[in-house]
């Protein structure tokens, strides 16, 4: 038994589904089947029940499970005590970081944290808001990276910046030349959104169901970067982050970025954040790393 496969079974756990749980520990579905059969062995209980369609845990499962999550949030809590005690600013940070910030927001900050914390190695997990959240409440990152509010019992959330969104539309489009655009300038343009599993296509889905955009059916994209090409191909519009907005894009290239009214609540924007466990033993450190976040964003 080892404290991979304990973090396996509670994946599974969490997803009834053997596919989604391997994505969320980052090994393919075979491994992870194999390793839970060979706890199931070591345990002498059957932990699973298994079907073509989903997975359900047995009563004795459901027992282990919760036990296993005990078991994981100690054993992290005593790693970042250990990293406390030997260095209080320094050691490793383990920090999960959403994939429409990762690409945009790092290049902002790591040399900025690096100065002031040179005795700190940060670990980067990249990935949706579902699995960081998850990894953060069972131990395994010490920090995430996301949009708020998140909402979640016992975790700390500290606010970072309010990122504006930007209307991005083909070169061609009669938007195009606009100085600015209002919401409701979104009424019956097809917008592209990314696929389900992002909380940014929560967001702008809502701006849009708001303000009568019409979500496409035609296209699901699993990154920023994929929708700025399929409005350069004039598939449709999009709303964009400010900070995936190139600096050079101002008026050129295939895909022109639009600013919304500054107006108030009705402007679409999200707010950045980092978020920690309130009884993580790295309270401390957390608190200054995210003034040095906060410091590094705030021309935005």
């Amino acid at each position: 038994m080892n404290l991979r496969d304990l973090r396996y079974l509670v994946a599974v756990a969490e997803y009834r589904h053997f596919g989604r749980a391997a994505e969320s520990c980052f090994v393919s579905q075979p491994t992870l089947s194999t390793q839970l059969k060979k706890l199931e062995e070591t345990l002498g209980v059957v932990l699973l029940e298994r079907s073509n369609r989903r997975v359900m845990l047995t009563p004795e499962g459901e027992q282990i499970v919760q036990q296993t999550q005990r078991i994981l949030i100690e054993v992290n809590s005593l790693m970042g005590l250990s990293e406390q005690l030997r260095d209080p600013m320094g050691g490793d940070l383990r920090v999960g970081i959403i994939p429409t910030m990762a690409p945009y927001v790092l290049p902002k900050v790591l040399a900025p944290i690096r100065e002031a914390f040179p005795n700190l190695n940060i670990q980067l997990t990249e990935a949706q808001t579902s699995n960081i959240t998850r990894m953060l409440k069972q131990g395994d990152l010490d920090a995430t990276l996301l949009a708020l509010p998140l909402g979640e019992e016992n975790v700390r959330e500290m606010a970072l910046v309010d990122e504006p969104f930007m209307l991005a539309v083909p070169a061609d489009h009669p938007k195009a030349d606009w100085a600015e655009v209002s919401t409701d300038d979104l009424e019956g343009e097809e917008v592209l959104l990314l696929e389900d599993g992002h909380c940014f296509r929560d967001q702008a889905l809502e701006v849009c169901q708001a303000h009568r955009g019409i979500e496409s059916k035609s296209y699901s994209a699993t990154s920023l970067e994929t929708l700025r090409q399929l409005v350069a191909a004039g598939i449709g519009v999009t709303l964009i982050p400010q900070l995936a907005v190139p600096a050079d894009a101002a008026n050129k290239g295939p895909v022109r970025y639009i600013p919304f009214t500054a107006n108030g609540s009705d402007s679409p924007r999200r707010t950045l954040g980092l978020c920690w466990r309130s009884t993580s033993t790295r309270g401390e450190l957390l608190e200054q790393v995210a003034s040095t976040l906060r410091e590094c964003m705030a021309d935005l």
